[in-house]
């Protein structure tokens, strides 16, 4: 989950390492440092908490040099403090890591009983002993890093330089993304892309098992064999202008108000006319017949995506789908061949349990395509297919816009694989083009609603526990606003289908456990409001996510998210958007930072 980033070129390496960062910090900021090569001295900065922390240091205690690394981190090994943050440096050898050296202790205690005294609690500073050690034998930089990874067990991406060899960063990457972006003059790398927006355009992304070494000169890549590699860069669409804040007062707002825009993207990527193109090739007729069953493989908000997609999925393409937890499934001895089709969500396409199930499933045979925002990513490259979200960067840690394209992109394969599996009617096809079409004006119109829900939030905000319901089509929806809550507020949010709430959650309502009830007009309306009542007999008070001219749902409700009308096939795209802004709302009524909630890091690259 670390960023991590690196310069090698002509200018001062310090204000470039902290704009790459200030673009990453969403990855972690439990601490911050960097390390510089000056006047054959490895010198390094580092400091507790977020990355404000470190430019105050900076502002007391200067650096300069044009060869420099640097790291925000989300702690695994070692709580959070100065000696565990990153570089770790041991001599003049200084590191930055993100991922997990799995046979870490065992090494430890290698070095330990060869007199290696460490300093930290962390992994990586085992990883930095080792380049130490292999260089006071003679080795250079480069060797000594390839005498680590050989060494080492689990995933990683790092980055490493040392003062004796002054002009050069040595990258290595296994299991993790790790991006160079190719300038002028100058290298850079990245732990993601949005960390070289407004630098280069010009990126290579290095596969498992390289190892890169950076000059200002430019960039050489070596294979796991220890084979030169030779490699184009590839053009990186995304701007400066797409990653800022753009006068919100938090990315989270910025980007929940982008939602009409980039649903409009990824429908117009993927529609023409009346049907669906998921691409330049159609799917395969043949595969489409031979699928007897789909599994939906993700974690978090994309799981919940993926419920809202194993509806749409069964009820189109007329074929079983599982919406599966990906760190379950990896595991799990589960029933899957060349007839089962696997759909792996994943915003970032670096998640380590969604990657991991995707490899068991190609293991198994199992066809795989990606639902993923960031091309090129370590999931699109293990893929069949790449199905793209086309959001754009998402800063905030808890993610908005992501959610509504991949389930976008989940109901665009259930009417794909339904038409080529001749299984949807013409008319339906057709129908629910339409209705498709019509989301990005659902969201606008649900963002109308913004001040009321905003007011309700503020009566909302001292309330430590929530129950979320919903049912068919919404349990997912209930279920991403109840964790966005608990994300965001820090608050005790339980989701659950509304049906269930009479087999055990009914127990926890009283006039303290506010109940936020998504109800659009559909066919489980009427059951919905049985639940409703039953809630409110129990003294909870009711908060509805429902449409105002909905006379008889409003009547039951304390307070009501207002929700546009839309057909039942959207109706968890437009209800999603009250929850999101209510989840805003309530966290900054209690002055808590809404892009960086604690303990949470972006993207989760580690197990």
């Amino acid at each position: 989950m670390c960023g991590i980033v690196g310069y090698a070129g002509a200018e001062n390496a310090v204000p470039v390492l902290l704009e790459c960062l200030r673009r990453l910090e969403y990855r972690g900021y439990d601490s911050a440092g960097m390390a510089v090569v000056d006047q054959g001295k490895t010198l390094v900065r580092r400091s507790v908490g977020k990355l404000a922390a470190l430019e105050t240091m900076l502002g007391r205690e200067p650096l300069a040099g044009a060869t420099g690394i640097g790291h925000t981190r989300w702690a695994t090994h070692g709580a959070p403090s100065l000696k565990n943050a990153h570089p770790q440096q041991v001599n003049d050898v200084a590191l930055v890591h993100n991922g997990i050296v799995e046979n870490f202790l065992e090494l430890r205690h290698e070095l330990g009983d060869e007199g290696c005294v460490f300093g930290s609690d962390t992994d990586t500073e085992v990883i930095a002993q080792l380049v130490a050690q292999a260089m006071a034998r003679g080795a250079t930089l480069r060797e000594g890093v390839r005498a680590a990874l050989r060494r080492m067990r689990g995933s990683y991406a790092l980055a490493v330089l040392c003062a004796r060899e002054p002009n050069q960063i040595i990258a290595a990457a296994n299991g993790l993304p790790l991006v160079l972006g190719l300038g002028c003059g100058e290298v850079l790398l990245g732990s993601d892309v949005t960390a070289l927006l407004g630098r280069t355009e010009d990126a290579i992304f290095l596969e498992d098992g390289e190892v890169a070494e950076l000059t200002s000169g430019g960039a050489r890549i070596w294979n796991a064999a220890g084979r030169l590699v030779e490699r184009g860069p590839r053009h990186v669409a995304w701007s400066v202008e797409q990653a800022a804040r753009g006068g919100y007062k938090h990315f989270m707002l910025k980007e929940i108000h982008e939602q009409p825009r980039v649903l409009g993207d990824a429908l117009g990527a993927y529609l023409v006319g009346d049907r669906v193109a998921l691409g330049p090739e159609p799917v395969d007729a043949a595969l489409a017949r031979r699928v007897n069953r789909v599994v939906i493989a993700a974690c978090g908000t994309s799981w919940h995506a993926a419920l809202s997609g194993r509806i749409a999925i069964e009820s189109l393409a007329r074929l079983p789908c599982e919406a599966a937890w990906a760190h379950e499934l990896r595991y799990a001895d589960s029933v899957v061949d060349g007839a089962t089709l696997a759909l792996c969500v994943s915003q970032s396409g670096e998640t380590a349990d969604t990657l991991a199930a995707a490899r068991e499933l190609r293991h198994r045979g199992t066809p795989l395509w990606a639902v993923c925002n960031v091309v090129s990513s370590s999931l699109t490259r293990a893929a069949d297919r790449t199905l793209c979200m086309h959001a754009g960067p998402e800063i905030s840690v808890a993610s908005t816009k992501t959610y509504l394209a991949s389930m976008a992109v989940l109901h665009l394969v259930a009417l794909e694989l339904g038409h080529a599996r001749g299984v949807v009617a013409p008319e339906t096809l057709r129908a629910a083009v339409r209705a498709l079409r019509d989301i990005p004006r659902a969201l606008e119109a649900a963002l109308q609603g913004e001040e009321a829900i905003a007011r309700v939030a503020a009566r909302y905000a001292d309330s430590e526990h929530f129950l979320f319901l919903g049912r068919g089509r919404n349990v997912g929806t209930a279920l991403e606003g109840a964790l966005k809550l608990k994300e965001l507020a820090y608050t005790h949010a339980e989701g659950y289908p509304a049906g269930e709430m009479k087999h055990g959650p009914i127990a926890l309502i009283d006039d303290k456990m506010p109940v936020v009830v998504v109800a659009p007009r559909d066919h489980l309306r009427e059951k919905l409001r049985s639940n409703l009542i039953e809630a409110r007999a129990r003294g909870g008070r009711i908060i509805g996510v429902c449409e105002l001219e909905d006379r008889d749902t409003v009547e039951l409700c304390d307070d009501v998210l207002p929700l546009p009308s839309v057909d039942p096939l959207i109706s968890p795209f437009a209800a999603v958007v009250p929850l999101q802004l209510f989840a805003y709302y309530v966290a900054d009524a209690r002055g808590l930072d809404v892009d960086r909630p604690r303990n949470l890091a972006k993207s989760v690259t580690v197990e």
